[in-house]
């Protein structure tokens, strides 16, 4: 994994001021170093500067960039971020064309089948990535993301030069982009937030490479090209064969995403995600005489303090001990303070550049950073849920009906904290109704299925499209914070196209939430794991945290130079934050409740006041 930048510029001439972008280029490299401690590097042309930082993964000795090749006289250059699983496959591929390699890297085979395919070589590729390619010949630069945005790209255009970045204070580096957000982008932070509409970057002007697509920049301006989309198409396997085939993909996902010349880990959460993936994992390095490392998460003392719930019904603890055990693992557990969670709230904002998902992220923030002293590169079950089903939901009549994203019901409870006038002049609910049916209008409906079908069918592609790419963000920039690789087996596209066209009466049979996941994996997890009822990420319910939090927002409130104070309606939050936080009532998602509400306030106002952001 790594983090790569870059600028664009036609009619430049970026050589005769050689030193100056540089100079640069050098800084938007650095403000990506989390990402790529290990290695830097730069590139500059005439029309194009490119910049990488390398987390060193695959062939570690060779695989430095940014990479150039000649071929026929002309140069092309790339930058990428991410991990190619069928490395192997597209080097053999272009071997028998008489292609020649230097290297054992995926980033010489992701350049060669540029040059010898074009861009839609990319449709081939099957891994997590970011790149940029630039065509020395036709003064071209072509941005790449992966199917389901797993690796982040950014990009904006100041004049006539296009600028992109893996993370958005890449952008800010170079002169005359600067954070500031319109109507529409305080609505994604305070109406669809911590969701963001695909493609949208928040702030002013600033996008984002949309999952499965490809730009290209030149002379003739940016064209975008959509090279994979999830299609609707009848499911005509068997119940047994199509057990038998999501156990034989995701398997193979897994295995294909262990490949690493560095060791590899595991978080486990005793849930089925997780242990599936442990499990594969235990199993193959077994083969080879190692032992898998394993990592749980908790809170100090959750254990006095935990409140079951319908979102929530279990600890995790009891069962990753379970699990741990019956793998073998060398396994660690993790704990957080609470007093650490509220101090991390500010450094997630600074991971992600805007507010994010409170605690939820600065927990997991905190974990990835203990993960990454011993290593690299940690499998996850991450993305499950979305695709197979598993949220609430899925499952509760009321929310597959709502006409809106079911992970925001309602708007009440951010309404509520609000000016009155900042609120109406967002114009929220129709900021979301629009959203919600530009969403829905992308989904492919099939015929023959009735209304609930297609409801689920309209669930299951917002749930990927939107709350998943929420989660995959959280991921990549926790983990990438401190230079931690984390993959996801889960969001493999030849997985989630074939689960996707599952009917509901397989995915969930007899009622059982998940139930062709969990019948894929029949002997690969015991079964107090394998039916084990999903409980999500950890959170804590110690009273502390929430006063903690309290007392940080109450002091916000007291503070009039706060650009947060315009927004809020003073006495509604003074009020909110005087009475008992309500754990079991979500306002996004399945975890985010009372607290995690002060959390994201608290967010709003470190973005605003350390980003010195300019609301038009």
């Amino acid at each position: 994994m790594c983090g790569i930048a870059g600028f664009f510029d036609a009619d430049a001439s970026f050589l005769s001021n050689e030193e100056q972008y540089q100079i640069l280029l050098a800084k938007m490299g650095r403000t990506l170093k989390h990402r790529g401690p290990d290695a830097s590097g730069t590139l500059l042309c005439n029309r194009c500067g490119l910049a990488h930082r390398r987390l060193s993964i695959i062939d570690i000795t060779g695989g430095a960039q940014p990479m150039s090749k000649i071929y026929s006289d002309y140069h092309y250059h790339i930058v990428y971020n991410g991990e190619i699983y069928n490395t192997d496959d597209l080097r053999h591929k272009l071997t028998t064309l008489g292609v020649h390699f230097k290297t054992t890297s995926d980033t010489e085979v992701l350049l060669l089948g540029f040059i010898h395919f074009g861009p839609s070589f990319i449709q081939d590729v099957d891994g997590i990535f970011a790149l940029a390619v630039y065509d020395e010949r036709h003064e071209t630069l072509t941005l790449f993301r992966d199917c389901f945005g797993v690796k982040p790209l950014f990009y904006t255009q100041t004049g006539n030069t296009f600028v992109f970045a893996s993370e958005l204070k890449g952008l800010f580096c170079y002169p005359g982009i600067a954070p500031a957000v319109d109507s529409n982008g305080l609505n994604e932070i305070f109406s669809l937030g911590p969701a963001h509409t695909p493609g949208c970057g928040v702030y002013k002007n600033v996008h984002e490479v949309l999952p499965g697509s490809y730009l290209s920049v030149s002379r003739a301006g940016v064209r975008e090209t959509t090279y994979f989309r999830l299609e609707s198409h009848p499911h005509e396997d068997s119940y047994e064969t199509t057990i038998a085939t999501v156990r034989e993909l995701l398997t193979g996902a897994i295995r294909r995403q262990m490949i690493s010349d560095v060791p590899i880990c595991t978080f486990l959460s005793g849930g089925i995600d997780s242990s599936l993936v442990s499990s594969v994992c235990a199993g193959e390095l077994k083969k080879e005489g190692r032992q898998l490392k394993t990592f749980s998460f908790d809170f100090t003392d959750n254990e006095n303090y935990f409140q079951s719930n319908s979102f929530q019904p279990s600890m995790d603890k009891p069962y990753a001990a379970k699990m741990a055990s019956y793998l073998n693992s060398h396994h660690t557990y993790l704990e957080c303070t609470n007093q650490t969670q509220a101090d991390y709230l500010l450094r997630s904002v600074k991971a992600h550049d805007l507010p994010c998902m409170a605690d939820i992220d600065s927990s997991l923030l905190y974990f990835c950073e203990q993960v990454s002293h011993t290593h690299k590169v940690v499998l996850t079950g991450e993305c499950a849920d979305e695709v197979f089903g598993g949220y609430p939901w899925f499952h509760r009549e009321s929310m597959l009906d709502c006409g809106t994203f079911p992970w925001t019901p309602t708007l009440a409870p951010r309404k509520s904290l609000l000016n009155a006038d900042f609120a109406n002049t967002l114009r929220m609910e129709d900021y979301v109704k629009n959203a919600y049916d530009r969403a829905v209008s992308e989904v492919d409906i099939l015929p023959m299925e009735n209304e609930t079908e297609t409801s689920r069918r309209r669930i299951g592609y917002l749930s990927i499209r939107f709350f998943m790419q929420t989660l995959l963000n959280r991921m990549d920039r926790t983990s990438m914070n401190t230079g931690l690789e984390a993959r996801v087996p889960f969001a493999d596209k030849k997985l989630v196209s074939y689960v996707f066209n599952i009917p509901w009466e397989m995915k969930a049979k007899g009622g059982l939430v998940k139930n062709i996941l969990r019948q894929s994996a029949v002997g690969l997890l015991p079964d107090e794991i394998l039916f084990r009822k999903k409980s999500p990420y950890p959170k804590t319910y110690n009273p502390y945290y929430e006063n903690l939090l309290s007392a940080r927002l109450k002091e916000v409130l007291s503070d009039e130079s706060s650009p947060l104070l315009p927004l809020l309606d003073r006495t509604a939050v003074q009020k909110f934050l005087d009475n008992p936080k309500d754990y079991g009532q979500p306002w996004y998602g399945q975890l985010m409740a009372g607290p995690q509400m002060t959390a994201y306030l608290l967010q709003i106002h470190y973005w605003l006041t350390e980003y010195h952001v300019t609301i038009l």
